[in-house]
């Protein structure tokens, strides 16, 4: 039996999670995050860096890092991750349409957009080995293109496709989301085990609860989704939809997208050696 570890992230309300397995000490990182302070544009490692502690204190062996999608609310720490420890960072395969797109908005042109900044990028169907258990990979996109979902035994990392049920699911208007694509990837997750649990990577609270929380089920999900009970796929679509054209952009989305299609690095240092985050104006 696999041991999860959730690390909550405050400031960007964005869940890690560490998975091991006992019986060999391997272990994978899902969805770390790099700390920003966006008013001074400040990278800083403080968070990611007491996993790093936590999992070498543990004597882990971490293989992988996989991040369900390119982020648009927080820098991925996972080319960090790499450089300190020697994992390998992982994908969904259809990253390279999410960084087709963006290398275009920010005139990136250093990105290469056949994904070789990841060291693996996943199909649907895809299996990842993790000691004694195995990870099996679904395409889950419609929040973005590139969602994928991460199942290991009778856990699913769902990413941003589901929140907890009192907060309902993804949007889906971020360029390469749709609605209808979600709906469908949502009913995927929810064809698994009603015992499955489900681990979200956002947690908002909603007004009637005041602590975080991360972890609930599908049969939870699929009894009591503030979004999908009482909702077929066209009033889903229609809810969706309408809800997306309340939301205001991320405040990150702009520096995150730049630095997670680089698989949580950097952008190059510019010839006087100093590193520029852009500002596409009004290319969002």
């Amino acid at each position: 039996m696999i041991n999860i570890e959730p690390y909550f992230d405050t400031t960007t309300n964005t869940v890690t999670y560490l998975v091991d397995d006992p019986a060999t000490k391997d272990a994978v990182l899902i969805d770390p995050v790099l700390d920003y302070e966006p008013h001074s544009a400040s990278v800083r490692t403080h968070s990611i860096d007491k996993i790093i502690e936590d999992i070498r204190s543990r004597g882990l062996n971490l293989t992988w890092v996989l991040d369900t999608h390119a982020h648009a609310d927080h820098f991925s720490a996972a080319d960090y991750v790499r450089e300190q420890t020697g994992a390998k960072i992982g994908m969904g395969q259809k990253i390279r349409q999410v960084q087709t797109l963006f290398q275009t908005i920010f005139n990136a042109k250093d990105v290469c957009v056949g994904g070789s900044c990841f060291d693996a990028l996943f199909a649907d169907g895809d299996q990842i080995p993790l000691g004694s258990s195995i990870i099996d990979v679904l395409h889950t996109p419609g929040h973005t293109p590139a969602c994928v979902t991460y199942v290991i035994e009778d856990a699913a990392f769902v990413g941003d496709t589901l929140f907890m049920p009192d907060y309902g699911t993804a949007r889906a208007d971020f360029p390469g989301g749709d609605a209808r694509t979600l709906y469908k990837s949502i009913q995927k997750i929810l064809s698994l085990p009603p015992k499955t649990r489900i681990f979200v990577g956002h947690d908002y609270l909603p007004r009637n609860r005041d602590t975080f929380e991360w972890e609930s089920s599908v049969a939870e999900q699929s009894a009591s989704n503030i979004h999908l009970h009482d909702h077929d796929e066209e009033s889903f679509v229609t809810l969706r939809e309408a809800r997306d054209k309340t939301l205001q952009v991320p405040q990150l989305i702009l520096p995150s997208l730049q630095v997670n299609i680089r698989g949580g690095a950097l952008p190059p240092a510019e010839d006087d050696g100093h590193i520029y985050l852009k500002l596409p104006v009004n290319r969002i």
